[in-house]
């Protein structure tokens, strides 16, 4: 890799304007005089600086305006300009060495994040290196980002994080202006968050005895119970800790199909005249499958009371409920959920799943909330005012914006980053088709040929983390960087067309934001291919060969 003797010039994302004086730009440095001049609202960022360049460079940043001072400002005239993310920062003032205006508190903290990069890699260890951190070019930047919902998933329920890696994956998504957190917290094979009124959820539900190793086709276990669970505090403090990074935490609780922890907790949830719930445990593998809640008013009351506490501790608008890979077997088998169709007076099996979701839709909605789901819940109907989470392809997402719906972006075919990274025997278990960093630079959230008045419903677009085959931090690490970079760049940047877009200068910069993600760390994958420690010879995966459709 080279090395820019002034590296922070080189921002991901990319700002929709840099100017730096001349080629090779002059600099100043932070030093003892460097002082903190926070203006109203903008209270989080400082601390945050603070916390994090106090660190890094071992300067106090005392309070207090003046020549040497870092300024923060929300700024009505950046807000009318660049809309409340916006941002404007500069070094060349004479009366603070930089200041950053926000059209909001969160366009002040995007600016904030800017600044850090341009302190170059230094900024982003946790103690002094050699004077790192401190030197910053002269440099103008006006930036704003491109979509509201810029996302992440992350499922914990395949394979558990424990807190503090959940609050450091938060951290790597402000680092880049990443402001959706999609937080998979019920599956098969795990509950992850603590429902007072329903114990068993976590006292049963948050463990299994093992771990399929690999693919659910591969012959390998891990024999090693796997589970835990996050107390209602640790979510009270994960949201929190997420708020001062102006990143809204959406849970996710999945229902009425992915429900086999839930039932082996609560085996009276399960469609009890088809199977024998009771002897269901957390399940072990990985998969569809084909437990699935029952078509009961107690079933909607049981998780009316979940929901009741995933409301008081998630402020965000959006609820998901999942609503994907529901198989129909049990109810097409189920007398009492056949009888339900009846009384309801629904035509199918896809009816009654969607009443399941409309149910949920109507009850988050008399709360101020809005759901959320898989683009499955198109199927049998759609609730008035439900978002949808296209996943399967672009297909769902098209449908649903040209009805008139919301959507999220998230087709796994390009930004599942549990899908491998390249084609090889290297790569540890393979899952999915090959998405290298320039495929996810070149991914477009915004279908061509869309409508303007459906592709106004694109809220944006977010990258999916499935853990079935991570099993703990440094392999997430693995799958999600570098192309999370990428990712975020498209989420972020007004880029041109996905074939004109300039990635032999995106790698480049990448050259840099290396560095920094080993300041921090990160577990990447390097560009050259994994290291010995990263690979998992032996353990199936399941690859797919071609160019993935485009759906």
């Amino acid at each position: 890799m080279t090395t820019d003797p002034y590296p922070g010039t080189d921002l991901i994302p990319a700002p929709l304007l840099q100017e730096v004086r001349g080629d090779t730009p002059g600099h100043f440095s932070l030093d003892e005089r460097t002082t903190l001049d926070a203006g109203p609202g903008t209270g989080s960022t400082a601390r945050w600086l603070r916390t994090v360049l106090g660190a890094a460079t071992g300067l106090r940043f005392a309070d207090g305006p003046g020549p040497y001072a870092i300024r923060l400002r929300v700024s009505e005239d950046v807000e009318r300009e660049y809309g409340p993310e916006g941002y404007r920062l500069t070094t060349e003032n004479p009366d603070a060495a930089v200041v950053i205006e926000g059209g909001g508190p969160a366009g002040v903290f995007w600016g904030a994040q800017s600044l850090r990069q341009l302190l170059g890699p230094g900024a982003y260890r946790r103690a002094p290196v050699s004077g790192g951190g401190r030197d910053l070019p002269y440099v103008t930047v006006e930036d704003r980002p491109r979509f509201g919902w810029r996302g992440l998933l992350l499922d914990v329920s395949r394979h558990f994080l424990p807190k503090d890696d959940v609050l450091r994956y938060l951290d790597l998504l402000a680092a880049h202006k990443l402001n959706v957190f999609h937080f998979h917290l019920t599956d098969d094979q795990g509950w992850r968050i603590e429902i007072k009124r329903h114990p068993k959820l976590t006292e049963v539900g948050s463990w299994r005895a093992r771990s399929k190793w690999g693919h659910r086709a591969s012959p390998l276990w891990d024999d090693t119970p796997h589970g835990g669970f996050y107390t209602q505090d640790d979510i009270r403090e994960i949201v929190a800790h997420a708020a001062e990074r102006h990143i809204t935490v959406v849970p996710e609780i999945d229902l009425p199909g992915h429900s086999q922890a839930a039932i082996a907790a609560y085996p009276e949830l399960g469609n009890t005249d088809v199977v024998d719930t009771t002897a269901l445990t957390v399940w072990d593998t990985w998969g569809v499958n084909p437990n699935v809640l029952a078509p009961t008013e107690a079933v909607l009351r049981f998780y009316e009371g979940v929901f009741e506490e995933v409301l008081d501790l998630f402020p965000s608008t959006f609820v998901h409920v999942g609503g994907d890979e529901c198989p129909k077997d049990q109810w097409k088998a189920s007398p009492a959920a056949q009888a339900r169709i009846e009384e309801l007076g629904l035509a199918d099996e896809d009816e009654l799943q969607s009443w399941f979701i409309r149910h949920f839709d109507r009850w988050l909605a008399a709360r101020g909330r809005r759901l959320i789901g898989w683009d499955e819940i198109l199927e049998g109907g759609l609730a008035e005012g439900a978002a949808v989470s296209s996943w399967r392809g672009y297909g769902g997402g098209i449908a649903a914006a040209e009805a008139g719906h919301d959507v999220v972006m998230c087709p796994e075919q390009h930004v599942y980053l549990d899908h491998r990274q390249a084609p090889g025997e290297d790569e540890p278990m393979p899952i999915g088709y090959v998405r290298t960093l320039e495929d996810v630079y070149r991914f477009e959230p915004v279908p061509p040929g869309l409508a303007p008045e459906a592709a106004a419903h694109i809220l944006g677009t977010q990258a999916n983390v499935w853990t079935e085959v991570m099993e703990n931090r440094d392999r997430v690490d693995y799958q999600v960087f570098p192309r999370l970079a990428a990712f975020a760049e498209v989420a972020w940047s007004a880029l041109p067309a996905p074939e004109a877009r300039d990635h032999a200068g995106f790698e480049r910069r990448m050259e840099t934001h290396y560095r920094r993600l080993d300041a921090l760390g990160v577990d990447y994958r390097p560009p050259a291919g994994p290291h010995p420690r990263q690979r998992r010879p032996g353990v199936l995966g399941r690859p797919l060969e071609g160019v993935p459709p485009i759906v």
